[in-house]
């Protein structure tokens, strides 16, 4: 945990700091030149409005650091805290312009990825004590994918692949080009040289048979949609046949639901929600004159 910590932003973030600010700033404040005068002294201190998991507290320094490098970051929390209402979550003291210029892209950042982290930890807690793993998918917001998938790993949940190009990771579309199962998984066998994990994804029990007697089976098994009765007949049957087979979940995944989905044994549970229906967490900021 980091406890007033101070901070002088991170190049990780840089890239992904300069496109927000160049899209927000772009060639200047015009209401902050126009009402503040430069040689005002403020305090910046953004507060959690509800309780959740932090994360893209990195982000923030980063976003002061690049507004204003003379701006002074304290981080009074840590990705993958958790925070009750009301925790002073950052304090930055500078140029009074300049923190109201860096003020909303900062806190996009904030409460977006710690919106993430928050739904992840929700999703954890549900399947607490199951073995099962909460994971993430790769729909995310473009060009943030690494932002988010940190924020689920700050949320205690794992990261799935991070693109098309470290797995394979084959779904109908590519069973239908293929000609079927085992042709698919033949395939890939005979250019998988790098031995990257490779992913089936099944729609029925039918097709985990099919898997299971294909001469190149697969690393991962992905149980797209499957009803909780035929999940737990598809884990019984690919862990007689093959133990070291990694078993997933996916699809019609809720909070209400996940726990159930965990109980038949599986290993991992795919997310989609994690990034792309995860709501903002409250945040406020609040700059007073020094």
């Amino acid at each position: 945990m980091s406890d007033h910590k101070e901070s002088r932003g991170s190049s990780a973030w840089s890239p992904f700091v300069r496109i927000a600010l160049v899209e927000d700033v772009g060639q200047g404040d015009v209401t902050t030149a126009a009402t503040v005068p430069t040689d005002i002294v403020g305090q910046a201190r953004i507060v959690a409005r509800s309780s959740g998991v932090i994360a893209g507290l990195g982000a923030v320094s980063e976003t002061y650091h690049q507004v204003d490098s003379e701006v002074a970051v304290v981080l009074e929390t840590a990705d993958g805290q958790r925070v009750e209402s009301e925790t002073a979550v950052v304090t930055a003291t500078g140029s009074f312009a300049s923190l109201l210029v860096a003020e909303r892209t900062a806190l996009n950042f904030l409460q977006r990825l710690s919106g993430i982290a928050t739904l992840t930890a929700e999703f954890v807690d549900a399947v607490d004590g199951t073995g099962a793993k909460i994971v993430d998918t790769r729909k995310t917001t473009p060009g943030w994918r690494m932002l988010e998938k940190a924020a689920v790993a700050a949320g205690g949940g794992h990261n799935h692949r991070m693109g098309l190009y470290d797995a394979y990771l084959i779904k109908e579309n590519h069973l239908a080009a293929a000609g079927g199962i085992s042709a698919a998984l033949e395939r890939v066998a005979a250019v998988n040289t790098g031995c990257q994990p490779v992913e089936l994804e099944v729609a029925s029990l039918a097709e985990v048979d099919a898997a299971l007697a294909s001469a190149s089976r697969p690393n991962r098994i992905m149980c797209d949609n499957f009803e909780i009765d035929d999940l737990r007949v598809a884990v019984e049957r690919i862990r007689a046949a093959d133990a070291a087979i990694l078993i997933e979940a996916s699809g019609n995944v809720r909070l209400d639901t996940v726990r159930s989905i965990a109980t038949t044994g599986v290993d991992w549970i795919s997310v989609g929600a994690l990034t792309h229906s995860a709501p903002a967490l409250d945040l406020s900021c609040l700059i007073e004159r020094r």
